[in-house]
């Protein structure tokens, strides 16, 4: 029984061995024929790495904001007895906008005046006694002390009824009317709004890099959405002297005129920032760029490297002729290079490092690529490249 039983279990270890040693060899075998399929050539449009001249300028966003700009308030609580200004009008300085219901404080007022030439009188008699020595010093003192009090208080209602007559701090345009004529005002309750827009500044930041080398009157261009195409001229009036933590960019203000009163504040503006010189560049097209969590890359077109006879390249590359179904082989591959990439400007890029003069890259397809991937170049359909490309008129 024992020696029948090592025969059946000898037995059973050779056909399971068998087995399961011809699943591993014929895994090996398909994993390595599946090995040496050669890649099929993904079709891409390729363009090369060009040397440009650019102007030396800068490109950056900001807010357009008034010269003086600010909601007129009223600074004492009163009922509105005359409103004296239009919505949207021009004023000039010192202009009435508003007045204030003031009987009280003009009475009040009156009676202050009256207490302060009583004052003053009794001022008057007691520095002519004094002189006659009929009286102290100390009651000389005291009367002209009163009489400089009675005269305080009488400037301090004169300063009080004056807030009851509101008008403009500076010229400008008025906005809309907010208040009506019989309201009860409370103090700092907005009025209307002023703004002064002729001329107007903008304000805009820019990276630490330019620091030192933006100045005070630098020119600049701005544009509007409102105003397509146009361009309003100014220069650099001012730029903040420190940088800030947080973004670390710093902060400009440019002033340019607006006769044509187009520009309003608060408007979103794109400037353009001209500094002295030209800069030599090396650019490639937007679309050459591929954006990952990584870094920015680019697909460099190369010559694919010949392969030696009985080398490993070689290798596959006989079997995959002897396959029923060899696409055909491609003489390009592409190289996946990470570059750091400059300023943008319509359909070009600057590449500060990474690449050089003359190399190509591919400009279309990047999705099914991957490093080493063969390609066939077909530039047939690419559109045409532009530096300021301007959008198509129907």
């Amino acid at each position: 029984m024992t020696k029948r039983m090592i025969i059946v279990l000898v037995a059973c270890v050779l056909v399971f061995g068998a087995v399961f040693g011809g699943k591993l060899f014929m895994t090996k075998m398909m994993n390595q024929y599946v090995d040496s399929m050669p890649v099929p050539a993904a079709t891409v449009s390729a363009g090369a790495v060009q040397a440009m001249t650019w102007d030396n300028k800068l490109e950056a966003i900001g807010t357009l904001v008034p010269v003086n700009g600010a909601d007129v308030t009223a600074e004492v609580g009163g009922i509105v007895t005359q409103v004296l200004f239009e919505s949207g009008r021009q004023v000039a300085k010192g202009a009435r906008l508003l007045t204030l219901d003031s009987a009280s404080e003009l009475g009040e007022l009156n009676r202050l005046k009256a207490n302060a030439e009583l004052s003053e009188l009794n001022r008057v008699r007691r520095e002519k006694l004094f002189k006659l020595e009929a009286i102290a010093k100390s009651d000389y003192d005291a009367a002209v002390s009163e009489a400089n009090a009675a005269k305080a208080a009488v400037q301090s209602q004169t300063a009080l009824l004056a807030k009851k007559d509101i008008r403009a701090p500076f010229a400008g345009q008025l906005g809309i009317r907010r208040v009506t004529v019989g309201e009860y005002l409370q103090p700092g309750t907005a009025i209307v709004t002023l703004q002064s827009v002729d001329p107007i500044e903008f304000d805009f930041d820019l990276p630490e890099q330019y620091v030192g080398v933006v100045q005070p009157g630098f020119k600049v261009a701005v544009t509007v959405d409102s105003y397509p195409g146009n361009a309003f001229d100014g220069a650099v009036l001012a730029i903040e002297p420190r940088v800030d933590v947080a973004t670390r960019n710093f902060k400009l203000r440019a002033r340019m005129p607006n006769p044509d009163r187009k520009l309003t504040p608060g408007q979103f503006g794109r400037v353009k920032l001209a500094l002295p010189g030209e800069r030599n560049l090396l650019v490639v097209p937007r679309t050459a760029i591929s954006y990952s969590s990584y870094g920015t890359a680019v697909f460099v077109v190369q010559k694919k490297p010949a392969a030696t006879p009985g080398s490993d390249a070689a290798e596959p590359a006989k079997k995959a002729a002897a396959g029923p179904a060899s696409p055909p082989a491609a003489d390009l591959i592409v190289i996946q290079r990470f570059v750091k990439l400059g300023e943008v400007r319509g359909d070009f890029v600057a590449v500060i490092d990474g690449l050089k003069p003359g190399e190509q890259v591919a400009t279309s397809g990047l999705l099914k690529l991957r490093n080493e991937q063969p390609v066939i170049i077909n530039n047939s359909i690419q559109p045409e490249l532009q530096l300021n490309p301007k959008p198509a008129e129907s």
